[in-house]
């Protein structure tokens, strides 16, 4: 009872505990609440109609579409292929979510039915890339589909590990493929549909026809703008604003931008660096003219260009390196020479040169045994078999095997940075085997009989030892340029200190408008996700620290925020805007000052008096804008204007252009020979309207209120 009432007599302190306790313990959750949200947040890539997408959702988007391209073959994407393939990927993804969002609303769906419909016509361009294709037809098998389909589900537990890798590949590259097509044809559907409530009729095309038809010659009078200098004409503030008031919708962006300034230093190779270079180049060429198989030469040097030891076209070399090749002989070394455009030094032999077949068409058997020499032997009986007339797929079969028709091209092999002498030996053979002309080739793990059935495209292959390397600059180089630059922007860290000091130390200030999100590279410079990072997160007149980026960190980049361009209207006080209203002014009040002028000029010959310059312009049409030669200006106000007028009159009010006040005299109106098909016309009809609808996807777009935050990525 005591214990009680001592706990009662401090009530107050027991509740301010427990309340301290209680939001101690609410703050705590709150703060993990706003961490994990902030997490979610830094892992949000995008969004378009207010749903958000994920790194990974992304990421995985991507890697469907890279696995795709390997299996068409394509591999090994650099940095700019990679931000072509995550740009294209974006793109699709947009597209369809917008696409997908409208078909909901007008309950457009793709079926099972109309997917099997395509699948059974087989031309679709995207079931063309599948290995489901039919040889004899050229199209897509829906049959072969379905049998590996059954054979994937049912056979896949027993299945070699291998083949059942193989197998998964293949599925999941099918996966793909048929998820792209139906969002394809939900796409077209939709399109379809847009397409089909835009309609022409019989009265509008003759209409039309007349107007592409009926052509004028003309006798012009032109007053062009540029002979009235801009410092002759007067702009004030409020002629400014009242055309800013009526353009203003042109000066609309959906996406925030921002202005910079920078300074960027790049790293080079010093005068001793090239030397020191150019030194070592001179051995390599003097070994590579002494060697009698360059492998070595080129392997030792780390030449950025591999020697395979095989003939190659053109198309494998670099560009600098394939112009010098026909003019070389056989057993030449060329060089050492710099390639300004890819900043490398470069020494080339020509090794030979052959005229062979770009394509073949063979058939092979692999023959085995439990010793190299039982695999020589068995091969040796086959050939003997062959050359005296047997079957070649009836032996194929024999050991297991198709022996089906197969193709190796260049660009099979060509791409390679490495090869064994099995690989080499085995292209050469078919390279330069004879057609029906059978052969043994010995290899390590046994031997392989090739029969060469088919020779085509003959070109010139060269074989080529190439040391191409980079200028580049050393240690002491950087460290210098370095230095020298850190030194700059420890002493200069505001805008205005950068702005008046760079000259002074050998460095330019330059200027870059209207960045966005959107951009890979911050002013084309590699490696600067870190600076675009800054600059979205930066104030107006910030400066940023110094960034290290480029190729392997061979730019030194300082940036300052001027200018930050909301989403919605640029005002007139942007240097942009003020500009293009002011030009539009300037037109203007040239185009009063001209046409006040002509006023009064009832011929030609008046005209001329008053200073025009005066051309004949023969097939004017409605249909299209008049090419003025006097201004160099197309003017559309011109063609409305000579149609209106009567053939033999003279159009005595002054036509106000785009880049003059022009007048003018139809000498004579007639048709030209076109023949009217009213089919065909109102077809031109509804597809010059559906290019006028063409920006719907820009307004659905915007209304998807589309975010971008890829470069805090990639």
């Amino acid at each position: 009872m005591a214990a009680l009432g001592k706990i009662r007599s401090r009530g107050i302190t027991l509740i301010v505990i427990i309340g301290l306790g209680l939001f101690a313990f609410i703050a705590e959750e709150a703060f993990r609440s706003c961490e994990s949200t902030r997490n979610n947040q830094r892992q949000q890539i995008g969004e378009v109609l207010g749903e958000k997408i994920n790194y990974e959702e992304f990421a995985k988007l991507v890697e469907e579409v890279q696995q795709a391209m390997k299996m068409q073959g394509q591999e090994n994407l650099n940095d700019d292929q990679m931000n072509q393939v995550r740009d294209q990927v974006w793109q699709n993804y947009i597209q369809y979510k917008i696409v997908e969002n409208e078909c909901k609303k007008l309950g457009l769906t793709v079926t099972d039915q109309e997917m099997q419909d395509v699948l059974n016509q087989g031309t679709n361009q995207m079931l063309l890339s599948t290995p489901f294709v039919n040889r004899q037809t050229g199209r897509f098998d829906a049959n072969q589909l379905k049998q590996f389909l059954a054979q994937y589900k049912g056979a896949q537990a027993n299945m070699n590990p291998q083949v059942a890798e193989q197998m998964q590949t293949v599925y999941k590259y099918w996966v793909f493929i048929e998820k792209s097509l139906r969002q394809q044809l939900l796409i077209q559907k939709y399109n379809g549909l847009l397409a089909h409530c835009f309609l022409s009729n019989p009265v509008e095309a003759k209409m039309s026809f007349n107007d592409e038809t009926e052509e004028s010659q003309i006798q012009l009078a032109a007053y062009p703008y540029s002979k009235i200098s801009d410092s002759q004409v007067k702009v004030s503030d409020s002629d400014l604003k009242a055309k800013y008031d009526e353009l203003k919708p042109r000066f609309q962006q959906f996406v925030e931008t921002r202005d910079i300034r920078y300074v960027d230093v790049q790293i080079t190779a010093s005068a001793a660096d090239r030397a020191e270079l150019m030194k070592e180049f001179k051995g390599y060429a003097a070994e590579l003219a002494e060697a009698a198989d360059p492998t070595e030469v080129v392997r030792k040097s780390t030449s950025s260009v591999a020697y395979l030891g095989l003939p190659l076209t053109k198309g494998a070399y670099p560009m600098d390196v394939a112009a010098r090749l026909d003019s070389m002989s056989v057993g030449q070394t060329y060089g050492p020479v710099a390639n300004a455009q890819d900043n490398t030094l470069n020494v080339i032999k020509l090794v030979a040169k052959q005229q062979l077949p770009d394509s073949v068409q063979f058939r092979a058997i692999q023959v085995g045994g439990t010793t190299a020499e039982e695999a020589h032997t068995r091969a040796d009986s086959i050939v003997n078999a062959l050359n005296a007339g047997a079957d070649f797929a009836a032996i194929a079969k024999k050991y297991g095997q198709e022996g089906q028709e197969q193709w190796l091209t260049s660009r099979m092999y060509e791409s390679s940075n490495t090869m064994d002498k099995d690989t080499k030996n085995y292209l050469n053979t078919l390279l330069t085997s004879g057609v029906k002309e059978v052969k043994n080739i010995e290899m390590t793990q046994g031997n392989m009989i090739v029969q060469v059935l088919d020779r085509k495209n003959m070109v010139d292959k060269y074989t080529a030892a190439v040391v191409k390397k980079t200028i580049d600059y050393s240690k002491e180089t950087r460290g210098a340029i370095f230095n020298k630059f850190s030194s700059f922007a420890s002493a200069n860290q505001t805008a205005d200190a950068i702005a008046k000091n760079a000259a002074k130390s050998g460095y330019r200030v330059q200027e870059a408008k209207d960045i966005a999100t959107t951009q890979h590279n911050l002013v084309g410079i590699r490696s600067t996700r870190d600076a675009m990072k800054w600059l979205f997160d930066a104030n107006e007149n910030d400066v940023s620290k110094m960034y290290e980026c480029g190729n392997n960190g061979d730019h030194l980049l300082i940036v300052i925020l001027d200018k930050i361009h909301p989403v919605g209207y640029r005002g007139l006080d942007d240097a942009q805007v003020k500009e293009i209203v002011k030009q539009e002014v300037i037109r203007d009040k040239k185009a009063e000052q001209l046409m006040a002028k002509a006023k009064g000029a009832t011929s030609i010959a008046a005209a001329k008096a008053k200073g025009a310059q005066i051309s004949t312009v023969n097939q004017v049409t409605f249909a299209a804008p008049v090419f003025v030669q006097a201004t160099g200006a197309s003017e559309p106000a011109l063609s409305g204007a000579v149609s209106a007028t009567k053939a033999g009159a003279f159009c005595s009010h002054p036509v106000k252009g785009l880049a003059g006040v022009y007048q003018f005299q139809v000498v004579k109106r007639a048709k030209n020979a076109a023949t009217y098909n009213e089919q065909q016309q109102e077809m031109k009809l509804r597809q010059k309207a559906m290019q006028y609808a063409g920006n719907y996807m820009n307004e659905l777009y915007v209304n998807a209120k589309v975010v971008d935050n890829r470069y805090l990525f990639f």
